[in-house]
């Protein structure tokens, strides 16, 4: 299971990537393995202020729909709308080009909450 050291991680098995001011956001491979084929992709949209813990998108995979959630509350300032027609993307690279949106952080605190990579292995062992 490919857990990256530089990221944060919820118990829902969001990862957060800190960018500066901003997060990259997407699902873990763990989450994507469980899932199976992930079909569709569905997020909210740009501009959209969205708290911890509030769903910002869907994925739908051959075994189950998901919510997906945010870690950290923020609005949204990019999707990436390149998984509309490949969401297989979050499938290959959960953590590269299957990232799901790009929020400016309201809050950096929340930070605090989010587990790190040995947590986040400890906890889905």
């Amino acid at each position: 299971m490919n857990i990256p050291e530089n990221l944060h991680f919820t118990k829902d098995h969001e990862w957060l990537k800190i960018e500066g001011g901003e997060a990259l956001i997407g699902i873990t491979d763990y989450a994507q393995s469980e899932l199976g084929d992930i079909i569709y992709a569905e997020f909210a949209e740009v501009g959209e202020q969205r708290e911890k813990g509030q769903a910002f998108g869907t994925v739908e995979a051959v075994k189950a729909v998901s919510e997906v959630f945010m870690p950290v509350s923020g609005e949204i300032t990019a999707v990436n709308t390149e998984l509309t027609d490949k969401p297989e993307l979050i499938n290959q690279e959960p953590y590269g080009a299957g990232w799901m949106v790009r929020i400016h952080l309201s809050d950096p605190s929340d930070l605090e909450q989010l587990m790190d990579a040995a947590a986040y292995s400890a906890f889905i062992q």
